[in-house]
């Protein structure tokens, strides 16, 4: 079997092909070209058409390669140059009309998938990833995308703006000595770690895990005494401050020079040990363990290989595991936020096949009952126009712009308030999303008001219809459950106007 991954990065765009060769993967081809979409984006905001063009070039001159391997199974995708570029939609048309590749936009969740997916199987003779609390880091061209993973469950993902294309932007703007543009460089970076360093205060790191295709190559031109193991570099913190030292002091010249290093790597070499520095200041860990890969190399593994994590870690847990985690950074009530996600579970099962929803809607339910009450972190009155703010702000575990715009309006009209046009983010879906929303909503307000003392007072709940598809709730509880019907009868109004049937409630001893 044979497959082929185009990478459409910040700086290059890449070609690699391979093959299944007896379960392991040979590399049979792989290409390079220098196409700047990062230079126009990070500044400009868009994508030139001249940028376009040079593309469209290079993908067609890829796609003769790939028929004379005879390779029909492609994947091509775009990071950060594209994801962030305001034309993005234009320019995955473009793409698509004149050379038939259609172009998946990876979030920094969808990087740490396939790399998790690729350590764990590469690795797991030599290193079990998913025993242990990893920072796992893919530095790119566009940007340092990092994953906070506890035994292989996501907890958080953020793009950090400090690729090495950014890098070399920022260098490139500063006017000063050597010593000064050094200085400037190291706090640009350590305000760039400023949000992580906060969000990973109180997690355990074992480990740190950096997979870099750019500067690794060349570790031992500066520092002849370190040996490359099997799979990576296992660089301690005294490795990281020597690199520094060596280079600090030295012009871009010298380092070519003196350590034959490439001027292009040479220009932000130093502040690629800047960020190696500011990695070990995050944990307490003696290592960072580096791999000389790339995503691209990853996905191809993925393809050819069938390389797959347990069911345990697919994307419906691994968004719960996150949620949870930013349940507990915004002080959410825990318990509350599962009892809601719990009885909407529920809820959508009984009500899906009538409310006209799909299997994979419940996920938005799922997250969005979990994030409901985030907005109470920033104060009690409004908090769901707080909670809408808060979540169109997060970056979730392979989810889309749109995706998370769903879920945070969802989460928005779990309380009284129905949508208007002056709600810009629930404006902004597709009329297909909209009445998407508000069935969800419906539920969620549901789920909501059987839990409005945040005491878990349900049991179990059991459905059931009559003949005019009218629903009655069977709650079964212990407890004084008065204050949860009076808002269940609040709540349920606008679920009926959606269903056009009526929903009542029966309490039962549990």
């Amino acid at each position: 079997m044979r497959a082929g991954v185009i990478d459409i990065g910040s700086n290059s765009i890449k070609l690699i092909i391979g093959e299944d060769s007896k379960e392991e993967m040979k590399i049979l081809e792989s290409l390079k070209n220098v196409v700047p979409l990062g230079k126009h984006t990070f500044f400009k905001e868009y994508i030139s058409q001249e940028t376009i063009n040079q593309t469209i070039s290079v993908l067609e001159k890829y796609k003769r390669v790939l028929e004379e391997y005879q390779v029909t199974n492609t994947t091509v995708i775009a990071t950060t140059a594209v994801r962030e570029a305001k034309n993005k939609d234009i320019f995955v048309d473009t793409v698509l009309r004149k050379t038939g590749f259609n172009i998946e936009i990876l979030t920094a969740g969808d990087v740490i998938y396939y790399i998790d997916s690729y350590l764990y199987n590469k690795l797991k003779d030599v290193y079990p990833t998913h025993a242990k609390n990893l920072l796992v880091g893919e530095l790119g061209a566009g940007s340092l995308d990092i994953s906070v993973m506890e035994k292989g469950f996501t907890i958080m993902n953020v793009g950090l703006a400090m690729g090495t294309l950014r890098l070399r932007q920022v260098m490139g703007k500063l006017d000063g000595s050597l010593e000064e543009i050094n200085e400037a460089v190291k706090e640009y970076i350590e305000n760039e770690f400023m949000y992580l360093k906060r969000s990973v205060a109180n997690i355990k790191v074992d480990d740190i895990i950096l997979i870099d295709e750019t500067y690794s190559s060349y570790y031992q031109n500066i520092l002849a005494s370190k040996k490359k193991f099997s799979k990576f570099f296992q660089l301690e913190i005294a490795d990281a401050q020597e690199l520094l030292e060596k280079l600090k002091d030295k012009t871009v010249d010298e380092i070519t020079r003196d350590y034959k290093i490439p001027s292009d790597i040479a220009y932000t070499i130093t502040g690629y040990a800047l960020i190696l520095n500011s990695l070990f200041a995050l944990t307490e860990n003696k290592y960072i363990y580096i791999l000389e890969t790339s995503l691209a190399e990853a996905i191809l593994a993925s393809t050819l290989l069938n390389l797959e994590l347990s069911d345990k870690y697919n994307k419906t847990n691994q968004l719960i595991s996150a949620a949870t985690a930013i349940c507990q950074r915004y002080n959410v009530d825990l318990n509350h936020a599962k009892q809601v996600a719990t009885l909407s579970d529920t809820l959508f099962d009984n009500f899906k096949d009538s409310l006209g929803l799909k299997k994979k809607d419940m996920l938005y339910l799922i997250l969005a009952a979990y994030l409901h009450d985030i907005g109470l972190f920033i104060h009690n009155r409004s908090h769901h126009k707080h909670a809408e703010y808060i979540i169109n702000c997060l970056n979730l575990f392979r989810l889309t712009e749109e995706d998370i715009k769903i879920i945070s309006c969802i989460a928005r009209y779990h309380r009284k308030g129905s949508p208007a046009n002056s709600h810009l983010v629930y404006m902004s879906l597709a009329p297909d999303k909209q009445i998407l929303v508000q069935k969800l909503s419906a539920i969620l307000r549901i789920a909501n008001s059987l839990d409005r003392s945040h005491k878990q007072k349900v049991k179990k709940i059991e459905v059931k219809f009559n003949k005019s598809d009218d629903a009655t709730l069977s709650i079964f509880t212990s407890d004084n459950f008065l204050l949860e019907k009076s808002d269940f009868i609040e709540k349920k109004e606008w679920f009926e106007q959606i269903t056009g049937n009526k929903i009542n409630l029966v309490t039962k001893t549990a």
